[in-house]
């Protein structure tokens, strides 16, 4: 890991701590928890390849009321060493950053929340369109991911209507789908607004950023340009007989250096539980990934299908399974995991079976090793 990461890490930890600091001075309610992960990865097929790592989140809540409001805050952590053998040499990883910094002011229907959060939105459950903020694979049983620093304000209506208004500052790595970074030292916005629509919900997001190639060309070119990005949504949800969503997303960039500026996902899906024994959940979607040079344009193209399902055995043993579909390339992802969970232990036995050439998330690869096949053992353990 690089000196200045270090550096960074500490400054903001240190920033955001007294900051948390003064709140909880007096502060009626003190809470600390954490999260020990081990985890251990073998992917035997040539060239062999092994990983193992160690990470550990604390996380320290407060809580004061203020008459018909709070002030409440997280403070959490990211330490984390992981050790990865490929190609006959041994690579070694370590992190000290934070996880979660935030305050929130709320009453009874908004919240104003500011600093490093989790945002997150949208109907479908694993192929997202508006996975924009965060890096969720549907796969990890702890659902971790990365935060964003900003501003989140968020109204709740009497009717069950709600409106989202954001502003992110200080973020130039991609997230979510990104490609491009945002400009560094730039400012984002956006907003949600989110209607009850007979048995479930409809929406509409919004989002306007700066992207900036540069740190994502080779140091042998240098394009010195910038570009505005708008991204809007719309995603519906619905419990009939059976659960039923659909969600898509349109963005666009106006980079002189390439005409591939438009950009559609879109997807559809539906979930059922059957009455077999504890019962079966079965969840079906269907993805789209389209860039062209025109809006919903088809340069380039690809389709996913995914069908998963998972049988609680007992309270304590659980198994999943996941098959994706690659329509463009002809190709299967698969996926099982067996938990095993109790008071504050938790296992995970995992296997996979993929292509080589791994193109079905923006995974990160310091903690997984998903193309070929093979397996991940995990344990965790909550204080």
């Amino acid at each position: 890991m690089k000196t200045r990461g270090i550096k960074y890490g500490l400054s903001s930890v240190a920033f955001w701590g007294l900051l948390l600091f003064s709140g909880i001075a007096t502060a009626q309610s003190l809470g600390f928890k954490g999260q020990a992960i081990g985890w251990t990865t073998l992917n035997p097929a040539e060239p062999f390849q092994a990983q193992a790592g160690l990470r550990y989140i604390p996380e320290l809540s407060f809580s004061l009321p203020a008459g018909k409001y709070t002030l409440d805050g997280e403070f959490s952590a990211n330490m984390w060493l992981s050790g990865t053998y490929a190609n006959d040499s041994a690579a070694f990883d370590k992190q000290l950053s934070p996880y979660r910094i935030w305050l929130r002011f709320s009453g009874d229907q908004f919240e104003l929340r500011a600093g490093l959060q989790k945002i997150n939105f949208g109907s479908a459950q694993m192929f997202r369109p508006l996975m924009w903020f965060d890096y969720i694979d549907p796969r990890d049983p702890l659902q971790l991911t990365d935060g964003v620093y900003g501003l989140l304000a968020r109204y709740y209506f009497l009717n069950n209507a709600n409106i989202w208004l954001w502003g992110l500052y200080g973020n130039d790595k991609v997230k979510g789908w990104e490609l491009i970074p945002s400009k560094k030292n730039s400012i984002e916005y956006g907003g949600r607004v989110q209607l009850p629509l007979y048995t479930g919900e409809i929406a509409a997001t919004y989002h306007h950023r700066t992207a900036d190639p540069g740190p994502v060309l080779p140091d042998s070119v240098t394009l010195g340009e910038t570009a505005p990005e708008n991204r809007i949504a719309l995603d519906a949800k619905l419990d009939l007989a059976v659960g039923l969503w659909i969600e898509a997303a349109f963005s666009h960039q106006d980079f002189t250096y390439t005409n591939i500026n438009y950009k559609s996902m879109m997807n559809a899906g539906m979930d059922y539980t059957f009455g077999l024994g504890n019962g079966v959940h079965v969840m079906t979607e269907a993805f789209g990934y389209l860039q062209g040079e025109k809006a919903f344009g088809s340069e380039q193209q690809i389709w996913f299908g995914l069908l998963s399902a998972s049988y609680p055995v007992s309270l304590i043993h659980n198994v999943s399974a996941m098959l994706f579909y690659d329509f463009s390339n002809n190709n299967f992802y698969r996926f099982i995991n067996w938990s095993i969970a109790y008071d504050r232990w938790s296992f995970y036995i995992m296997g996979f079976w993929n292509p080589d050439t791994y193109n079905l998330y923006n995974v990160d690869p310091r903690t997984s090793l998903y193309g070929g096949w093979g397996f991940q053992l995990m344990a965790v353990f909550n204080h």
